[in-house]
């Protein structure tokens, strides 16, 4: 069983979803903490490492093999939590293919808490990786008033449009931060790459759970780069 700890319902049925198409037998377990992305937000990440460690825990015992972070923003403390079972967060394998496509990477983020996590994420996958990198970050300015106000269409268009208005000039690969901004992947006319990281992420921890620690072929878990490309 698989874990999914997540800091909006939004991504229950995104990830069930993907379980169903992908990885049919999956069993997963949605445990949704809205709080923990608030307090995070307020006060930083760090604020909420007991609280998360708390979640963790509980998952274990209910059975959880792997625990699957799908917040960008606490997924490092997530990862960090000694919960006895892997722990993974969501953008780790996004970032692993993102340097894999090139050195220059654009990051976008919808929630600025979001941009520091993710930078470091994708910085340390480089440095694991040997490979040289160029990052720049980018707030899609609106997007996140959109998304709390329930206008799911609304905040999709905006980061569709920040996609499209990085040229392949700027960039080799484009990053979607949030693994709420996914669906934007598909809606973005522009030919350079988009990341996303639900389906990237869920094929790693699937792996995770399935064989008990974290896949030693990469942080990937062997997924294809194809999985979160547009």
């Amino acid at each position: 069983m698989l874990a999914l700890l997540h800091t909006s319902p939004v991504h229950v049925p995104v990830f069930d979803a993907l379980r169903d198409a992908a990885h049919p037998g999956l069993d997963l377990r949605h445990h949704v903490h809205a709080e923990l992305l608030e307090r995070a937000r307020r006060e930083g990440p760090e604020a909420v490492t007991e609280a998360v460690g708390d979640v963790l825990r509980r998952a274990v015992a209910q059975g959880a093999r792997a625990v699957l972070c799908t917040c960008s923003t606490i997924g490092a403390v997530a990862e960090s939590a000694a919960a006895g079972v892997p722990v993974l967060r969501v953008d780790r394998p996004m970032a692993a293919t993102a340097v894999a496509a090139g050195p220059r990477v654009v990051v976008l983020a919808a929630l600025r808490s979001t941009l520091a996590p993710t930078a470091v994420l994708v910085e340390e996958e480089a440095g694991r990786a040997g490979r040289p990198l160029l990052l720049r970050t980018r707030l899609v300015e609106g997007a996140w008033d959109r998304f709390e106000a329930g206008d799911t269409e609304g905040y999709l268009r905006l980061v569709a449009e920040a996609a499209e208005a990085v040229t392949a000039d700027d960039t080799d690969v484009i990053v979607l931060a949030q693994a709420s901004m996914a669906l934007a992947r598909e809606a973005a006319r522009t030919p350079v790459p988009v990341l996303a990281s639900p389906a990237l992420g869920l094929a790693a921890g699937a792996a995770a759970a399935r064989l008990g620690h974290l896949d030693p072929a990469g942080s990937c878990g062997g997924v294809s780069a194809e999985a979160g490309v547009g």
